[in-house]
């Protein structure tokens, strides 16, 4: 009797599920945290622990020499009745309204100005980036130099048309919008970033524009501005925390090395202040307490600006 190969019944063997390498997912996640975590570690170490530690000893009474000893809130009652708080946040805040603006409109002079240089662009992209690589001691003691009321290069060059220069570091009136003035020799990154922008709006938009009449200045207001308008909303945040921080420049000319020469109300700003009770006077705690509450304002400018941008700030693709 012969043996028959039995019958196929149509449907085969499932296959085998290859076998995976490298690990299961739950294994893999955690690689990407792997290759970030120099950067996890940075920023626990130096960003998030300063924070809190600051916090803490905003609630203490710490002199640096000795253990910080727990005074609840006293710090923050007795900012508020301190007049220098005040008059270093008036100083601040004017000296903020006064360069952010100063700095953009600038910035976008001459981002428009390097737009038409042609093949000279290279040159001038390096030429207005170059000062922003210079010391701010250096930018400093620059102010003395550049706006001394008696001998200063910028009072000789108002001479040159009939004006009479102020007396830049010591009429109180005159000395933050002598530190405005200084703050411009720096902007090369902002128009390094608004000439890029610049590069990006459509020639099919502007030339449209041009057919239909439109002037110089109303292609300027209605395409060009719109359209960089995410680029500009970032270079006044940017600027306007850093304004809200200013300190090396101002210090260096009006209260380094015993300074006492020119006016120095009037260019007391917060952080300057904020040094001074710290490194100073030793009131780490009380300077604690004035870096939250500087922390603080930031914060809140800055929100204020993300709600205003919803309005102001026109994306491409319409998102918002």
């Amino acid at each position: 009797m012969s043996l028959a190969a039995p019958a196929s019944t149509g449907t085969a063997a499932p296959a085998r599920p290859p076998r995976r390498r490298g690990g299961s997912g739950r294994h893999r996640a955690w690689i990407p945290l792997l290759f970030i975590s120099p950067w996890l570690v940075g920023f626990l170490v130096f960003m998030a622990y300063p924070v809190v530690y600051t916090g803490y000893l905003s609630l203490t009474d710490y002199d640096v020499i000795n253990d910080p000893t727990f005074l609840g809130l006293d710090n923050y009652r007795e900012l508020v009745s301190d007049e220098k708080v005040m008059l270093a946040l008036r100083n601040t805040f004017v000296y903020t309204l006064m360069s952010v603006p100063a700095q953009l409109v600038f910035s976008l002079v001459l981002a428009l100005l390097l737009q038409r240089a042609g093949r000279a662009a290279g040159f001038f992209r390096t030429a207005f980036f170059l000062p922003k690589m210079t010391p701010p001691v250096a930018v400093g003691v620059l102010l003395l130099m550049l706006l001394n009321g008696q001998s200063g290069l910028l009072n000789e060059l108002l001479g040159w048309f009939g004006i009479n220069g102020p007396n830049w570091t010591t009429d109180p009136d005159w000395v933050k919008p002598g530190l405005v003035v200084t703050s411009l020799w720096t902007v090369g990154s902002s128009v390094i970033i608004l000439l890029a922008a610049l590069q990006q709006v459509p020639d099919e938009l502007l030339d449209a524009a041009r057919v239909d009449g439109a002037s110089w200045w109303r292609r300027l207001w209605h395409v060009v501005l719109p359209i960089i308008s995410p680029t500009i909303y970032f270079i006044v945040v940017v600027d306007t925390i850093a304004s809200l921080q200013s300190f090396t420049e101002a210090y260096t000319a009006f209260f380094g090395a015993g300074n006492t020469t020119y006016s120095n109300d009037a260019a007391l700003f917060y952080a300057i202040y904020l040094f001074q009770q710290a490194f100073e006077f030793l009131h780490m705690g009380y300077a604690s307490a004035m870096a939250v509450l500087l922390f603080a304002i930031v914060m809140v400018v800055t929100a204020v600006q993300v709600m205003l941008s919803r309005r102001y700030v026109h994306y491409t693709g319409g998102a918002r």
